[in-house]
């Protein structure tokens, strides 16, 4: 179970776990978004990632396993009602918590998308106290345009410094 190490309020609980890690929850209205991995229904994460989204179809439980586990953080979304708590969204990110950040497997699910969860997902990620100092954070999406809010620009192709990727067959 988590010690709490600073002063809760309406918007913010933080909170460190018994392996150190730094726990953060963040509510709004009926919705949490919380780093405890503890609370992530993985059923919900890998049904979505395997069958749903663009990028994932087809990852083995494993698969996600072994890439959750050497994230360094994961976000989990949920929404809160009469006493129960249902994941509804996912991010992880992927860094050395200095200079370099990944974020992967960002989804809301479909009921509720358009509400504004997912961008403020992606708020609580840019702001996370570890994360929020980054020299670059990264990510490849689909869909550019939702990104643009949280400071989130395509890479440009025609700089000197180019966006380079090493791709291993399966």
């Amino acid at each position: 179970m988590p010690t709490f190490t600073e002063t809760r309020n309406d918007k913010k609980i933080s909170a460190v776990d018994t392996r150190g890690e730094l726990i953060i929850m963040w509510k709004m209205t009926d919705f949490m978004i919380s780093t405890d991995r503890s609370l992530l229904d993985f059923n919900v994460i890998h049904k979505f990632i395997s069958t749903e989204s663009y990028w994932g179809v087809g990852r083995s439980r494993e698969f996600m396993e072994k890439a959750m586990d050497n994230s360094a953080y994961c976000f989990g979304v949920y929404q809160e009602s009469n006493g129960t708590r249902k994941q509804i969204g996912f991010a992880r990110v992927v860094s050395d918590i200095t200079t370099f950040g990944y974020i992967a497997d960002v989804f809301v699910l479909g009921d509720y998308r358009g509400k504004g969860i997912g961008k403020w997902l992606i708020q609580t990620i840019v702001n996370h106290p570890d994360l929020k100092t980054l020299k670059r954070l990264t990510l490849f999406t689909e869909t550019p345009d939702f990104y643009g809010d949280s400071m989130f620009r395509v890479f440009d192709q025609n700089s000197q410094l180019k966006f380079m990727e090493r791709n291993i067959a399966n």
